[in-house]
């Protein structure tokens, strides 16, 4: 029997674990949860050979993920903000230096807009366009676009017109910065856009399915909270449905009903419009970049996990993105949680074999984001410890 017993000891301690976590947003990085969880099992499994492999969802902090799981760098540039303003934005470029990865909010999000000064109908994306071209001098080929958190209302016309579009009005004059006025909208010149447009591969992260215009578009369910009244919403939602018209007419595409058309103010619909641009949600695009199915091959176990668990989590969020990739290779999954909301039972049903929250006393949230990393590496050894008993009894059951 003790022979039995120390054999499985030895296997397990070969154990071959990928950690595939989303960032604890406002404490940490995916990538230093991911250093969190490995402490933890280093306790238990000292020689256990792990993968990190930080892992976003398309949102806030996508950059940063794929950016630390490719081994590529951060770049900063000034830009226009929202309101024309100058604004310091940055983008990503991964390790195989010619995949940039933009977060549109970093250039055009509402953060930047002061909420007395918030108005939709004057906002743009010209500095998303501008982060594109610098993305471009920078050789890439290769843009993955996240597209959430914008101040913006203009179906991506700023952006356009920063990557060298024309949009005019009656008179020929280049239509000014934001949504309102692509009413005035007549014809769009291309001749002068980019050309290294015609051979980039543009994939935007996308978790939404709005279309571009009408009662579910882009004006009437964000719109309010970019500090648009009904009224502001009514004259937005015909200016992007102008737009739409407009763009149909000139390019041969439709983008109005479009699933995702109408994502960060029509940014979605303006991305394929304008550039060719793919829709996906957001954890697939990142799944992809990471190459996480690749790594997983051959693991025991996958952790993933984020700063809460919820029933939202089911919609697009990283640990079910996670989970599913792992299960269709047959691997366990545990995910680690800052905490378990209403309805994460919900994850059971999609792959999640096992999940624990950080907290295991009463504490505040500044305490528990200031010992953040001790917290996840004691959850990851005490998830760890649950998965091995189960294992060893199993294998104990085996025998018999």
């Amino acid at each position: 029997m003790d022979r039995d017993k120390n054999a499985i000891v030895k296997e397990t301690w070969k154990m071959k674990i990928v950690l595939a976590p989303d960032s604890f947003k406002g404490s940490l990085t995916a990538l230093e949860v991911c250093q969190a969880m490995e402490e933890g099992i280093r306790r238990v499994l000292p020689e256990a050979e792990m993968i990190s492999v930080p892992m976003a969802d398309g949102g806030e902090g996508t950059v940063q993920s794929l950016v630390d799981a490719t081994g590529g760098q951060i770049v900063h540039v000034p830009v226009r903000g929202p309101l024309g303003e100058p604004v310091s934005a940055f983008f990503g470029i991964l390790g195989d230096q010619k995949t940039a990865v933009i977060e549109m909010a970093a250039a055009s999000g509402l953060p930047l807009v002061p909420p007395e000064k918030r108005d939709p109908r004057i906002t743009t994306t010209f500095g998303t366009g501008e982060l594109i071209l610098a993305a471009l001098n920078r050789g890439c080929t290769k843009l993955i676009i996240g597209i959430g958190g914008s101040a913006t209302n203009d179906g991506g016309a700023g952006m356009a017109q920063a990557l060298g579009y024309h949009l005019r009005d009656a008179e020929g004059i280049e239509l000014a910065a934001g949504g309102a006025a692509l009413k005035k909208l007549v014809h769009i010149n291309s001749v002068s856009k980019d050309r290294r447009l015609a051979s980039v591969e543009v994939m935007a992260a996308c978790d939404v399915t709005n279309p571009l215009t009408g009662e579910n578009g882009a004006s009437a369910v964000y719109g309010p909270q970019k500090g648009a009244t009904p009224e502001m919403i009514l004259e937005l939602d015909q200016a992007l449905e102008h737009l739409a018209t407009v763009i149909s007419g000139e390019f041969g595409k439709d983008i109005r009903t479009i699933p995702g058309s109408g994502a960060a103010g029509g940014l979605g619909g303006g991305l394929m419009a304008f550039l060719g641009g793919r829709l996906h949600p957001g954890v697939d695009i990142v799944i992809e970049a990471t190459k996480l199915k690749e790594k997983m091959i051959g693991a025991d176990l996958v952790i993933t996990g984020e700063g809460r668990i919820d029933s939202q989590s089911i919609f697009g969020k990283t640990p079910i993105g996670v989970s599913r990739t792992a299960k269709a290779l047959g691997i366990p999954v545990l995910a680690i949680a800052g905490s378990l909301g209403t309805g994460a039972d919900l994850a059971f049903e999609h792959g999640i074999d096992g999940m624990a929250s950080i907290i295991v006393r009463p504490m505040t949230l500044v305490e528990a984001i200031v010992d953040a990393n001790e917290l996840i590496a004691a959850a990851a050894g005490r998830m760890l410890r649950i998965y091995l008993s189960g294992r060893k009894q199993k294998r104990s059951k085996t025998r018999e």
